[in-house]
């Protein structure tokens, strides 16, 4: 491991370590002659991955969760690719809770999706499972016609030798009696059909036409809806409650406590919404949090005056910094923000005699399942997870402590119904309810050296751990340096011969944080990326040569960099806006996840402070593409993603009180703010690498050095004013 503790692939292989110690489990890649389950009567099953009916049509068992980010679409794309049949004849479902068969590749022993891993990790796995079944197809072939199987070809959903044919359902049957091979040879790029190219989506016809099932959409007989009251600060808990009032709204049925508040049941929603809001409720608030955003934002500036523990060194900087005589500083504040999926938290459970089941969007079945089974006091294959389609995530789903499920799971254990019961969070619920993106201050210093290149770097970083008190702790916090805190800036990779980077974690603060759709390069990202434009700026040269002087080390950075800057028109001007308008181009570039992405904002400022985001161009290095069209929608969708954050997005305390609630004070940029987005890839040999996230972090930054280009004023916090922009 090197001292900068998050050099590429060291934050997959801390979570593979971690969650080896951890969760003890088996690990499951790819196991000839394992099922996923046992299949109807007449099915070819080879593998845990696939399912193959006489009627011809392909199933693709799907480990990742499909929230809107199209794992369905890029699973299916390998199976296929491999198997040769024909696009229409295959259809997704998501795997149930079972790591041994399921495990995420890149996590270690582990079920679950996130860290912009499901393509990554199932690159080859995926493939070889379609290929063993068409090499199993083929041999059943071979055996019936009596032909060399080598002389067989297969084209969608066809099997061919001369004059016979088959279809794969036809040969289902004969397939399943045959050994599943030990080995098998996947194809060249050059013979790719469908990997690179543009298939429709698994999700999208299901989500237009009703048929796809959210949590929302399950229902059971005799179900029962819950809402929670929860404490209106964290850290309160209830010290009594009068549920008179709630029992007699129309629909309720019951008024449970649970250890995170009062939850009241009922036949529907509305009604159970209504219970809730007339109960009375006393809380217990000797040990809740109670300062505001402003008190903690002066603790985390009063620590960034001292020392932190060490995260990366190389060189003397603070020597250099002493000794310079032109040193540039900067400080940044980043608000909490919340995740405000479409899809509030929500749950089904039904708890038997000895087992319980569940219907949701599960993105951490490895966290979720082990914990439901202890609360429960039941083995853990005795705990049945369906995975449904869910309505955004951006990190909440994957509960590192398995709390809305769990959550869940006490109300129906509690209700003296014993009914099914489907936990439903509120929009003020979810916004209110805490698990959000860390505030984190940033303090930066450079020094410049004669010709203007930074000599020497410090980097110091405020904020609350994610990963402290998690499975994951053990293996990516070390020496007190939280992996996922200092991400992006341990890992700087521009070429400075002194650079040091600090970290304080306060503690104390019940204030729960979560990780956030790209983590720590969320805030990374904006402060090293507007300083060194700054750097350049203030060494009288241009942004993007600043920058590719010193990335000789990082082609890939070097390469989406002067995509980008190509396709923007970098170097030319801006054509002139209106009258009393301010023009301005900015760029930043930034590696997350194994993928590198540079982007150029376009921004027109008005006198008043005010401005609009006109055009964002992207370049985007994700190694091999399965399906460009959704890469470049991820990359759209990032933008928009990030843009609400930069201009709208903060969640804010009042003596305790989280002050947002639902999208009209915590609000999604909206249809007229979003820009022009363009997106163009890289071509690239490389194994593909996570699409979901990388394109979050560069936009903010790319923003905030147009704004600078237009107006000279530089941003240090976010979200983004106007006040500060006027002319």
């Amino acid at each position: 491991m090197t001292n900068s503790r998050i050099e590429n692939g060291s934050r997959r292989d801390f979570l593979r370590g971690a969650l080896q110690a951890a969760a003890g489990l088996t690990l499951a890649i790819y196991l000839p002659g394992t099922q996923a389950a046992a299949p109807a009567a007449a099915e070819f099953e080879p593998n845990a991955f696939i399912r193959i009916g006489t009627d011809g049509m392909v199933t693709v068992i799907a480990k990742h969760v499909e929230m809107g980010q199209g794992a369905y679409t890029g699973l299916a794309t390998l199976v296929v690719e491999e198997l040769d049949a024909a696009w229409p004849q295959v259809r997704v479902e998501g795997a149930p809770a079972d790591a041994r068969r399921y495990n995420n590749l890149a996590f270690g022993p582990f079920q679950g999706t996130g860290g912009s891993t499901a393509i990554a990790n199932s690159w080859e796995q995926m493939r070889k499972a379609g290929a063993s079944a068409r090499a199993m197809l083929v041999s059943a072939a071979a055996a019936q016609w009596k032909v060399p199987a080598s002389e067989i070809s297969v084209s969608e959903g066809v099997i061919s030798h001369g004059a016979c044919k088959a279809t794969f359902g036809e040969l289902a049957p004969a397939a399943a009696l045959l050994p599943v091979p030990t080995d098998v040879t996947l194809k060249p790029a050059q013979d790719f059909k469908l990997i690179g190219k543009r298939a429709p989506r698994k999700d999208s016809a299901d989500k237009v036409n009703g048929r796809a099932q959210f949590t929302q959409d399950v229902q059971l007989p005799g179900m029962l809806t819950a809402v929670v009251a929860h404490p209106p600060r964290f850290g309160a808990t209830v010290k009594s409650f009068d549920a008179s009032r709630a029992k007699a709204i129309k629909g309720v049925v019951d008024v449970v406590q649970i250890p995170t508040g009062v939850a009241v049941l009922a036949h529907d929603t509305w009604s159970a919404k209504k219970g809730r809001d007339a109960l009375k409720i006393v809380w217990d608030e000797s040990r809740a949090f109670k300062l505001g955003s402003n008190d903690l934002l002066a603790q985390y500036r009063e620590l960034a005056q001292q020392p932190g523990r060490v995260a990366h060194s190389q060189g003397d900087a603070d020597t250099a910094l002493a000794q310079s005589g032109r040193v540039l500083r900067a400080v940044y504040d980043f608000p909490y923000l919340a995740h405000a999926a479409m899809e509030p938290l929500n749950c089904v459970v039904r708890i038997g005699e000895k087992e319980c089941e569940l219907w949701y969007g599960a993105q951490f079945q490895s966290i979720d399942q082990p914990s439901i089974a202890a609360l429960l006091g039941l083995p853990p294959e005795k705990v049945k997870i369906n995975m449904l389609y869910a309505g955004g995530s951006f990190g909440r789903r994957a509960s590192k402590d398995a709390d809305y499920v769990l959550e869940a799971v006490q109300i129906a254990r509690a209700s003296k119904s014993r009914a099914p019961i489907k936990m439903v969070w509120l929009r003020e619920d979810d916004m209110k309810g805490g698990y959000y993106r860390p505030a984190f201050h940033h303090a930066l210093e450079a020094s410049l050296g004669a010709d203007g290149m930074p000599a020497a770097w410090r980097h110091r970083l405020v904020g609350q751990s994610i990963l402290a008190g998690t499975v994951f702790e053990g293996m990516m916090v070390k020496d007190g340096i939280d992996a996922v805190s200092v991400e992006g800036a341990a890992n700087l990779p521009y070429g400075i011969p002194a650079l040091r980077v600090e970290l304080h974690t306060p503690t104390g603060n019940p204030v729960p944080v979560h990780w956030w759709r790209s983590v720590g390069s969320t805030h990374t990202a904006y402060s090293t990326e507007t300083f060194i434009d700054e750097l350049a700026g203030s060494a009288g040269k241009d942004p993007v040569a600043y920058r590719l002087a010193l990335l000789g080390k990082h082609p890939r950075h070097a390469g989406v960099l002067k995509l980008a800057a190509e396709k923007a028109g970098w170097g030319q001007p801006l054509p002139a806006g209106q009258a009393g308008t301010r023009r301005g181009r900015g760029i930043a570039v930034h590696e997350a996840f194994g993928t590198y992405v540079a982007e150029v904002a376009e921004v027109t400022v008005s006198a008043d402070g005010s401005f609009s985001v006109d055009r964002v161009v992207c370049a985007v290095d994700c190694g091999i593409v399965v399906n460009p069209d959704i890469v470049r929608a991820q990359l759209e969708g990032g933008v928009g993603f990030a843009l609400s954050a930069a201009l709208h997005g903060a969640i804010t305390l009042k003596d305790g009180a989280v002050e947002q609630s639902n999208f009209h004070d915590y609000a999604p940029i909206r249809i007229n703010e979003m820009p022009k987005v363009e997106v163009h890839i890289v071509p690239s040999a490389e194994k593909p690498s996570g699409i979901g996230e990388p394109g979050v972090p560069p936009l903010a930054p790319a923003l905030a050095n147009a704004l600078a280009a237009a107006t000279g004023k530089r941003v240090r916090s976010l979200p983004i004013g106007t006040e500060e922009l006027k002319a």
